[in-house]
């Protein structure tokens, strides 16, 4: 097992990477090296979170080591020396035993130097690089390089200074010897402190919000009252998504009217056209069929850096569009579900009951187990204790970090919780408890700064939208945000647990990561001063977050947030209420014409099969037929035409279904839908009408 543990969770958080990357991404759409790129800085960011517990149990087993053998013969009654410390619990004659997931030396030092320094090249470099890149409107590949140099130009340049300022720093200061150790440890130390600084301001609203919104997902009516709110905000950004790429179609329209195909810019304005919708093109290509030499046109052509702008906006315009369209319809079936969870709870026979049946066929083992009795149990009486619980428990956790990063420093007495803990499972060499211990703290910290990665929103420049909606740019900016937080996330994680020498302020063996980060005393005041009191800022992020001051002061800015006292949010909740509502009613008319479709086929199709069997048959059979038809005539004459007649009346009240006014769209119509059913015609004539159905027996 000495290496099976690594291989195991190396293995682990690739896949794990992959899926979540798959959530948010387009494997299908968006190019395969912006997937590679942000693939590649997730799972080396994740899995810094994965291996750092099995440096830490390997750390403290090779101490054990080094103090068994470097203690002196004559003491082999008094105890092993961990730590500084003498701890009572392990007499000096015990063994050290080896974790079952020891990795041998020399594995760690080049597995850290390689994942630390690959992040850095990505989040300095080549992310930065690939997100001009990706967002450059321009048609050739030189054309977009040259655009992303030149964004990045000044970008370099500020940490460049940086840099600098910190090198004349070091170089100025006589007590320091300018070496290459040195200068790697004073470029870390700029790095860290850059992430450090945004490290702590996502911890405190993430050590809140977290614990907070686990504890109202336990209340039904603010889920439903926030997604009203959502749902009006959403439909406002809808339109004015809508809207835009409306504007961005028609300047589209007009370069397409005045290139024609000799143009030398021709070639620029066919590849914006590939990036309009479907629709677009369409209507767009039917005005082409005319050839006109350009140079007899004396019109005013726009330049290839117009063209490049306008290719630009289309990609931001498309993708606005379509991701709006995607999370309304994501945000209908939640608040229907919603809704509908609202109306079970009172329900008698504890069977949950959907107004509108899923759309997309479920899992048989899903419908095997997960029966409406079960459903109801789980979402009326077993889900909100469930929220509950865990609300309570992160918010332990919470409170743990609070304490630890405000008394970390703290060697005597240890004050820090995730010290303490540590410290007392190394006594008894309880190698699978430290790894757990470690395992639990650092993925807790790592869940309040990456969830609130996820959660910010910079406008529409930087927005991580699930179900495959997020564009590139903001695919590799997040890239780039875990690779800068991860290592100071490191670095405070083995402050807080005192496994850090710079904080424990020990003459013992580091771990591996911590050496390969150089020792912070070059920066003196960094080591000593930024990072021991610049984390005990995050209490007072945490009562900003848990008083809402941030959402407080954006209401004021005008970006309306999610307020229960606020009189702006609850016109926007009547909004939302309304939405839904018409939502509902619309697509309640949708599957009540497709349920009367379904059942007049089932009902008249067997009938029209027969008819037209009849029709195909043997004229020998028909005229054998004939005497027999010409004697029951007088008694079945009314009645033949009675049923052909109340059968043609039947028929095209069938097609006559209410119209919504209200659509949005064409598409909304209900009348729209049925093109499958061969019911509908492209010129406007119902086929029930017309002469091959209603005179189908004359």
């Amino acid at each position: 097992m000495s290496g099976a543990a690594l291989g195991i969770e190396i293995i682990f958080v690739f896949f794990l990477a992959l899926f979540i990357l798959h959530r948010y991404g387009d494997f299908k759409k968006q190019h395969r090296l912006v997937i590679i790129a942000t693939l590649l800085a997730w799972y080396l960011c994740f899995l810094i979170v994965f291996i750092l517990p099995l440096d830490v149990s390997t750390t403290i087993y090779n101490r054990c080591k080094l103090a068994v053998n470097s203690s002196p013969p004559e003491s082999s009654s008094s105890n092993i020396i961990i730590n500084g410390s003498y701890p009572t619990s392990a007499p000096r004659k015990h063994k050290c035993f080896e974790p079952w997931s020891y990795i041998p030396d020399g594995i760690m030092p080049i597995f850290w130097r390689v994942v630390y320094w690959t992040s850095q090249f990505l989040t300095w470099i080549l992310l930065p690089f690939m997100q001009s890149y990706a967002r450059s409107g321009g048609f050739s590949i030189t054309g977009k390089i040259k655009t992303a140099l030149i964004e990045n130009a000044i970008y370099y340049g500020t940490y460049l200074l940086i840099f600098g300022a910190f090198l004349i720093y070091v170089a100025v200061n006589p007590n320091f010897n300018l070496q290459w150790n040195q200068l790697q440890t004073i470029g870390i130390a700029a790095a860290n402190t850059w992430g450090l600084f945004l490290l702590v301001l996502l911890l405190g609203y993430g050590l809140v919000e977290i614990p907070r919104s686990h504890w109202n997902g336990a209340k039904r009516g603010y889920l439903l009252m926030k997604t009203y709110f959502k749902v009006a905000k959403l439909m406002t950004e809808k339109a004015d998504a809508e809207e835009n790429l409306e504007d961005i179609m028609e300047e589209v329209r007009k370069v397409n009217e005045s290139i024609k195909y000799n143009h030398p810019l021709r070639k620029c304005v066919d590849t914006i056209l590939k990036k309009c919708p479907t629709e677009y093109q369409e209507k767009m290509g039917r005005n082409m069929d005319d050839y006109e030499d350009f140079d007899d046109r004396q019109n005013n052509y726009p330049s290839e850096k117009s063209l490049v702008k306008l290719h630009k906006q289309v990609i931001y315009s498309v993708q606005r569009h379509r991701r709006t369209q995607v999370q309304w319809r994501i945000l209908l079936e939640q608040a229907f579900y919603l809704e509908d969870v609202a109306k079970n709870e009172t329900s008698a026979t504890r069977q949950f009951v959907h107004t509108f049946q899923f759309q997309e066929p479920e899992n048989r083992i899903t419908q095997y187990f997960y029966t409406p009795t079960v459903e109801w149990y789980w979402e009326c009486l077993l889900r909100p204790w469930f929220y509950r619980i865990l609300a309570i428990v992160l918010a332990t956790f919470s409170v743990i970090v609070v304490w630890s990063e405000c008394t970390f420093f703290s060697t005597k007495p240890v004050l820090s919780l995730f010290a303490v803990f540590i410290q007392l499972a190394e006594r008894t060499y309880n190698y699978i408890y430290i790894e757990m211990a470690c395992f639990l703290t650092i993925f807790f910290l790592s869940i309040c700064v990456y969830s609130t990665v996820f959660r910010i929103r910079v406008f529409n420049y930087y927005y991580l939208a699930s179900h495959h909606q997020t564009d590139a740019y903001s695919l590799l900016f997040s890239g780039m945000l875990f690779c800068r937080l991860t290592p100071p996330l490191c670095l405070n994680f083995l402050g807080l647990t005192h496994m850090d020498s710079s904080i424990s302020h020990k003459n013992t063996q580091a771990t591996a990561y911590t050496s390969i980060m150089g020792s912070m005393r070059v920066l003196s005041f960094i080591a000593d001063g930024f990072y021991i009191y610049y984390p005990m800022l995050v209490v007072i992020l945490c009562i900003a977050t848990y008083f809402s001051l941030g959402t407080r002061c954006l209401n004021l800015l005008g970006f309306q947030q999610f307020m229960g006292d606020n009189e702006m949010t609850s016109d926007f909740i009547d909004e939302g209420k309304e939405l839904i509502r018409r939502e509902k009613r619309k697509r309640q008319r949708q599957e009540e014409g497709e349920n009367r479709r379904r059942e007049w086929k089932e009902r008249y199709g067997n009938s029209r099969e027969d008819s037209t069997r009849n029709r195909n048959v043997h004229p020998d059979e028909k005229e054998s037929s004939f005497s027999e038809t010409n004697a029951s005539r007088p008694v079945s004459k009314y009645t033949r035409s009675n049923g052909r007649t109340e059968r043609d009346r039947i028929e095209l009240l069938q097609d006559a279904e209410p119209l919504d006014f209200n659509a949005d769209s064409v598409s909304d119509d209900p009348l729209d839908h049925p093109l499958d059913s061969g019911r509908y015609q492209p010129g406007g004539r119902y086929l029930s009408m017309s002469r091959s159905r209603i005179f189908d027996d004359v």
